[in-house]
């Protein structure tokens, strides 16, 4: 499996929801076709979909998920780049291409005015889930390992104008 498995996944799993915006109902559609695979295949998703986690594991993509949503530990930015991962591959690639374009999507947008946090932690565990849920026992030890980058020199994201300078139109969003 690669990442353009996962892709495929995440983009029928997109298009079996009522909303494929929704990142809660898309984790949950990928759980369910993932375990109508052959175990074996199930877990061999795992290092590709956390292959992407690594990908998107970058300070400016950091700054824009403080931004959105408020602030964001560890935790915060990786379930932010669950619900990445969730908006499928389109948007996903235009993102690392351009941080500041997340200001386009109409879900930053919305968030910029209820303050609703984009989040997406049980993507995370969907193919634990529906191995589990297949053969009712964990994924074998092993089966893949999550090896983040160094992260590039960051910024102070409480600094609002540096937010500006670097974020621009997330910046407009977020902090006027």
């Amino acid at each position: 499996m690669n990442t353009d498995d996962v892709w495929n996944l995440i983009g029928r799993a997109r298009l079996s929801t009522h909303d494929p915006r929704d990142a809660e109902a898309v984790a949950r559609e990928t759980v369910s076709l993932l375990v109508t695979y052959p175990p074996e295949e199930i877990a061999a998703h795992a290092q590709p979909f956390w292959d992407l986690m690594a990908i998107s594991y970058r300070h400016d993509l950091w700054g824009a998920a403080y931004l959105i949503n408020g602030g964001a530990s560890d935790d915060g930015f990786e379930y932010f780049r669950g619900w990445l991962i969730a908006q499928g591959r389109t948007t996903f690639d235009t993102v690392l291409d351009d941080v500041d374009s997340l200001a386009d999507l109409p879900d930053v947008m919305s968030s910029a005015q209820t303050g609703e946090e984009l989040e997406c932690e049980s993507i995370l565990s969907a193919v634990w889930n529906a191995y589990r849920r297949a053969t009712g026992a964990d994924l074998p030890p092993g089966t893949f390992r999550v090896v983040y980058p160094e992260l590039e020199p960051g910024w102070d994201f409480d600094d609002d104008s540096e937010m500006f300078d670097r974020l621009p139109r997330l910046a407009e969003l977020f902090l006027t």
